[in-house]
């Protein structure tokens, strides 16, 4: 197939761009042009770059007709974060293109009231980022039940792996979380340590997505998760970390107010947001429907760990890992 990225770049696409050349597939990748992929691989030298400033283009009116242009046979949307974008673009596509895959969240779903979670929940999104995605997610279902574009919407947890900084045991992305664990320093733990978090590995989502392109019947109309085999609580995910550098985790619960007044402010809210949600986002739908089978969320954590202390960016810690 024809397949058109849009911003391919970045996490996912590091990953899917390099797994859809080694399937045989033409890639075009729609981006600034700006960034370099997360992960090398002799496969980027196959795929197409096309230079296209997205924001820009969709606030001209101009985007999806540029899309639609490339003669995709299947468009793979990763960096679309509003209702009124993905309409302009399902409307573009309809008729001209055979599947537009769109990247969404498990934040559609909002706070757990049951775990796991499953596509075919009530969602109650919160945030200008759940809201949004939950109507992305609603909109291309109901424009492929209405016999228009054939869309599928995936739903990734915490994307972790090479690259960039994993979301902590804390639900933040304060790197002196892992330092302080590896020093064995004593690390504060809002709320009960029971929280969830569901973590999954850059690539797994790679894999979901090519699945869902390549059995497009399958997947056709359908909101899947592209989630992690399993969660992790907060306090499972302290032991792991604090395990990788020889250690047991030194912490003390406490409740919120003295948590946010330790923490700095956009680690706290972060933090919040995260653990209050306590999301576990069960995968079995995409491993029926398409054989999706993921790995284990603190392997797709430890990648991105062990990436960060390779390139310096935990200054206080050793040689990474090993095992």
């Amino acid at each position: 197939m024809r397949v058109a990225v849009i911003g391919g770049s970045g996490h996912i696409g590091s990953s899917l761009l390099p797994r859809l050349v080694r399937a045989g597939h033409e890639v075009l990748n729609l981006s600034r042009g700006s960034s370099r992929p997360y992960v090398d691989d002799p496969a980027w030298a196959e795929v197409v770059p096309v230079a296209v400033d997205r924001e820009a283009e969709d606030a001209a009116g101009t985007f999806a007709a540029r899309v639609a242009d490339l003669g995709a046979d299947a468009v793979v949307d990763l960096i679309c974060f509003t209702p009124a974008s993905a309409q302009a673009l399902v409307e573009g596509l309809r008729g001209r293109t055979g599947h537009l895959l769109h990247c969404g969240s498990i934040w559609m779903h909002g706070p757990s009231t049951r775990v796991p979670l499953t596509e075919d929940d009530p969602r109650h999104p919160v945030g200008d980022y759940g809201v949004a995605k939950d109507a992305i997610a609603t909109l291309l279902a109901q424009e492929t039940a209405a016999g228009g574009l054939v869309t599928t919407s995936l739903h990734p947890g915490h994307i972790s792996g090479p690259g960039w900084a994993p979301i902590t045991p804390l639900g933040n992305l304060d790197a002196g979380v892992w330092e302080r664990l590896a020093r064995g320093e004593e690390v504060l733990v809002p709320g009960t340590g029971a929280e969830l978090l569901h973590h999954v590995h850059a690539d797994d989502v790679a894999a979901a997505f090519q699945l869902a392109l390549e059995q497009r019947d399958a997947a056709a109309g359908q909101v899947l998760h592209a989630t992690a085999a399993r969660a992790m609580t907060v306090r499972g995910l302290l032991e792991v970390a604090a395990g990788w550098f020889g250690r047991e985790p030194v912490t003390r619960v406490v409740g919120w107010e003295e948590y946010r007044a330790a923490t700095p402010a956009p680690f706290a809210d972060q933090s919040w947001d995260h653990l209050w949600r306590s999301q576990y986002a069960s995968p079995d739908k995409a491993r029926q429907l398409l054989g999706y089978t993921p790995g284990e969320p603190d392997v797709a954590v430890r990648e991105g760990v062990d990436w960060l202390r390779r390139h310096g960016d935990l200054r206080h810690l050793g040689a990474p890992p090993e095992g």
